[in-house]
């Protein structure tokens, strides 16, 4: 689908504030609020928008024990696709990556502490015989970490 610089306007709106009012979208790009309301429904029949979410500091639920695991695995028809399932049904999981390179997988996720994240996350992922070996770093301090895909 090609956007133009109204529906570039329209997805930095929403995407900073999904609930913010149609009328002062409208007034923000300068177009008729039948005009917006028109294009973010064929934004998202698109698919371009997905979904309307709550954006929760995962720090205010005592998630900020956060980690990145590099998955090597071993190779077998469909293995990205089974291993990456079987990956992402993991407590505290919340991003699977198949990559190239060196390693198959990058997983992102989040813990309340180390313990747990020991026994919820390491441990079963470690003990998966698909997995021939991981490498995980735990986060020290986040710089900079936003939901919001950066349209320029």
């Amino acid at each position: 689908m090609q956007l133009d610089e109204v529906d570039l306007k329209i997805l930095k709106i929403l995407q900073t504030d999904a609930k913010y009012p149609l009328e002062k979208i409208a007034e923000e790009v300068r177009a008729p609020k039948s005009t917006v309301a028109y294009r973010i429904k064929r934004l998202e029949k698109s698919g371009v928008i997905r979904g309307y979410y709550a954006y929760i500091d995962p720090a205010s639920l005592n998630l900020d024990y956060l980690v990145v695991t590099l998955v090597k695995a071993k190779y077998g028809k469909d293995y990205h696709e089974i291993l990456g399932q079987k990956i992402a049904q993991l407590s505290g999981v919340w991003g699977v990556y198949f990559v190239l390179g060196e390693n198959d997988f990058i997983v992102l996720a989040r813990f309340r502490n180390r313990d747990e994240m020991m026994s919820k996350y390491l441990e079963k992922l470690m003990s998966m015989p698909e997995i021939e070996r991981t490498n995980t770093q735990i986060i020290a301090k986040i710089i900079r970490e936003t939901p919001f895909y950066v349209l320029d």
